[in-house]
C-alpha cells in the first residue's frame, strides 16, 4: 500500500496514526496505532522503573588519628548503619599540623576501624593518602 494511503486509511476511518516498525524493510512494515496512548505507556513503566531503582550514595565518616576507642565504636555503628542501607562509606582519617609526621598512628586506627565493621563491608579501594586525608571507600557484602 502506499505511504499517503495509508495515512489517509489510518487517520480517516479508524482515528489512530501510522506507526513505522521496521522501516529498513522491503517493503516497511507499519501498523496503526493510537501513538500518544503507547507513548504515555511508555513513559509511565518508565516512571516506574526509576521509583523502584535505588542509587548507592556515597555517605563519609571522617575521624581524627587519635581517636578515642569510644567514638570510633560510634563511628563505626553509623557506617555499618549506611552499609546496611546500601550505601557505600568513604572513610577519612584527617591529619592536622605535625601529625603529618605520624602516618602510621592514622593507619592503625583505620584498621581498628575496619575490623570493627569487616563482617559487614568490603574494602572497595585500598586505603591511600590523598593530601592531608587517609581515605578508604567500603561498599556492602549484602546486596539489597
Amino acid at each position: 500500500m502506499k505511504t499517503r494511503a495509508a495515512i489517509s486509511l489510518a487517520t480517516e476511518q479508524y482515528g489512530l496514526d501510522l506507526f513505522c516498525v521496521n522501516p529498513g524493510g522491503k517493503p516497511p512494515v507499519c501498523k496503526m496505532i493510537n501513538y500518544s496512548k503507547q507513548r504515555f505507556e511508555s513513559q509511565k513503566r518508565e516512571r516506574e522503573a526509576r521509583k523502584k531503582q535505588k542509587t548507592a550514595e556515597l555517605k563519609e565518616i571522617r575521624m581524627s588519628p587519635v581517636i578515642d576507642t569510644h567514638d570510633l565504636e560510634t563511628k563505626s555503628r553509623k557506617a555499618i548503619e549506611f552499609l546496611q542501607d546500601g550505601d557505600k562509606v568513604k572513610v577519612s582519617v584527617r591529619f592536622r599540623g605535625r601529625q603529618m609526621a605520624h602516618i602510621e598512628v592514622g593507619e592503625e586506627a583505620l584498621k581498628q576501624f575496619l575490623a570493627m565493621i569487616e563482617e559487614h563491608g568490603v574494602v572497595e579501594k585500598k586505603p591511600a593518602l590523598d593530601g592531608r586525608f587517609l581515605t578508604v571507600i567500603l561498599a556492602s557484602k549484602v546486596k539489597k
